[in-house]
């Protein structure tokens, strides 16, 4: 079945390829925002995806099996292109005056489950993987590739996606545990900075902190007028 649609694609029917779009569309889409973590980019690697998979169609192998790795492999490129221009519009607004802050969609919700933050954290973290990584981690854990299938998207042997993969899954897990510490510190110190409040009193001293008046005291002048500025 998957050659015989091969062969349709090569050959130009819009028919068989209107089916592989209703078919992987969704998973290019899903693909493309966990490389690129926007909505809109997503949408557009997704179109560019198909449009280049029409235009380059008779390059398509005529055996091989599932069309997914084919798919995934041009969006993974092309998220490659979008996010170095994510990053050069970045640089160029870090140098501009800062705006409010939008809050992040993926924040989590008041009340959630371990489960829950520990997802949150994941997504939290996710970025600071080496792109490598990221890449096989979208394609073998989230898009369901073999390492077969994700090797022949990324155009590198078997075994490097299964090192890369192993690689990942041991740093992201590190990265998470990491952030889901430094959550629970932050949300300690939290808690007893309104417990102070509350008591109208102020946060408990903590070791080698001065209380009060007396820390600014140990504040140099030359700070002080700076911090006034």
């Amino acid at each position: 079945m998957s050659d015989r649609l091969r062969a349709r694609i090569r050959a130009g029917d819009r028919e068989a390829f209107a089916e592989i779009y209703e078919e992987y569309a969704r998973t290019v889409y899903n693909h493309a925002f966990r490389l690129t973590g926007d909505w809109s980019t997503a949408e557009e690697v997704m179109a560019d995806t198909f449009l280049d998979a029409w235009r380059t169609r008779e390059q398509l192998e005529p055996d091989g099996g599932s069309l997914k790795p084919w798919l995934l492999g041009m969006a993974t490129n092309k998220s490659r292109n979008a996010n170095r221009g994510l990053g050069r519009r970045l640089a160029f607004l870090a140098r501009r005056p800062a705006s409010d802050r939008v809050a992040d969609f993926a924040e989590e919700s008041a009340g959630r489950l371990d489960d829950a933050r520990r997802l949150a954290a994941v997504r939290q973290v996710y970025d600071r993987l080496r792109r490598g990584e990221r890449e096989v981690l979208a394609l073998c854990v989230w898009s369901g590739l073999d390492y077969a299938q994700a090797a022949q998207a990324l155009g590198v042997p078997v075994g490097t996606v299964r090192s890369r993969l192993s690689r990942a899954r041991a740093r992201l897990r590190k990265l998470t545990d990491q952030r889901l510490r430094e959550e629970a510190l932050e949300t300690r110190e939290t808690r007893e900075t309104r417990e102070a409040r509350a008591k109208n009193t102020e946060p408990a001293t903590r070791r080698g902190e001065l209380p009060g008046e007396a820390a600014l005291a140990a504040v140099p002048f030359q700070e002080i007028q700076e911090g006034s500025r």
